[in-house]
């Protein structure tokens, strides 16, 4: 048989096999970077074409843990989703947790295109490797404490919005620290969206060491509860600076991010 047609016909018989595995195979992610910062972690980088853009990304605080993210391409993801905030009109995707019920819904509008829980109803942690159009959507799995104090493995997901080569992370409701391996899994983050309420998630002095190690450009509150901003303002100290906003909204892009790490608070945190 001449080689030609030996190899054609492999082609379509192995064709489809591969289409399959290349689907199942998440895309590498940018936000893997080098970073002597973070011991006893792992990096790699890489810059994924199907993630890639130039651009604006326009962040909005909609309520509670909510913040929309709104892509050059008009991809809009509205963040720890329970259909109180962000659902009018409503996002392409959506990110849940479920410690409580103000980070999730159990009756997400038929309209929302990608409904992406922080944990898995089948059991084992939850696994996202999700692009639209220009953005790139992974998780990194937490555990979560029940009301009685019993921890929930896997129960609560961290979640890294990857546009227009920005690296944009959400904590949930992060109730534990975080390990060497779980910083190294989320990787460089440009923009970081952190609870500060105090105690229902973690300490303010717990937060803030969290968010100071993850050296972000910019550091966005949210979940505050009755928590004076202040004192989480001055657990961070002097290396950051503070920008208060009339607006509830952030027009952002990688060239725009600040020289020095930045507390943003948008109006309405």
């Amino acid at each position: 048989m001449p080689f030609r047609l030996l190899a054609s016909l492999c082609f379509i018989l192995f064709a489809p096999a591969l289409a399959a595995a290349q689907e199942n195979t998440p895309p590498p992610s940018k936000c893997m970077a080098i970073a002597q910062a973070l011991p006893e972690a792992t990096y790699a980088a890489f810059t994924p074409i199907q993630a890639a853009s130039e651009g604006e990304v326009v962040i909005t605080y909609a309520g509670h843990s909510t913040y929309l993210i709104d892509s050059p391409a008009g991809v809009r993801v509205a963040t720890d989703f329970s259909g109180v905030y962000g659902g009018n009109p409503p996002p392409r995707v959506v990110t849940m947790n479920k410690a409580h019920r103000t980070h999730f819904t159990e009756a997400p509008d038929p309209a929302i295109e990608y409904v992406l829980r922080g944990w898995n109803p089948e059991g084992g942690p939850a696994r996202h490797a999700v692009v639209v159009d220009d953005v790139y959507i992974r998780n990194v799995t937490t555990d979560i404490r029940d009301w009685g104090g019993n921890l929930e493995r896997d129960g609560n997901s961290i979640f890294i919005f990857e546009v227009a080569d920005l690296c944009i992370g959400h904590l949930g409701h992060l109730h534990t620290r975080l390990s060497d391996a779980q910083f190294g899994a989320i990787g460089r983050l440009d923009i970081l969206m952190v609870p500060i309420d105090g105690g229902m998630t973690q300490s303010l002095g717990s937060m803030s060491e969290i968010t100071a190690r993850l050296q972000s450009s910019i550091v966005l509150p949210m979940h505050r509860h009755s928590t004076p901003m202040g004192e989480f303002l001055g657990m961070m100290g002097d290396k950051f600076a503070v920008d208060f906003r009339e607006s509830r909204s952030l027009t952002v892009s990688l060239r725009s991010l600040p020289d020095r790490p930045t507390i943003v608070v948008l109006d309405g945190v």
